[in-house]
């Protein structure tokens, strides 16, 4: 049974420095991340706008029929 007092032997798989990722990499990651997202909200907004504007013309009016409405000069002689 080992004793209390030996210490663990070095084992390569433990050690932390073998497994550590450079910090460019993780700067080269972190900046790639930021850019996608910059880029897909300013294409969100471009989408939502686009989709704003194409109810803004449902609701308008433009393409619905011309009514006929009586005159106010018809409507005074009846």
């Amino acid at each position: 049974m080992p004793s209390a007092n030996q210490q663990p032997s070095s084992n390569p798989a433990s050690n932390p420095d073998l497994f550590s990722i450079p910090q460019s990499f993780l700067l080269q990651i972190g900046t790639a991340s930021i850019l996608l997202l910059l880029i897909t909200g300013k294409t969100t907004v471009r989408a939502l706008e686009a989709i704003g504007e194409a109810s803004e013309e449902l609701f308008r009016g433009d393409r619905l029929p011309i009514l006929d409405f009586p005159e106010d000069q018809e409507t005074e002689q009846t």
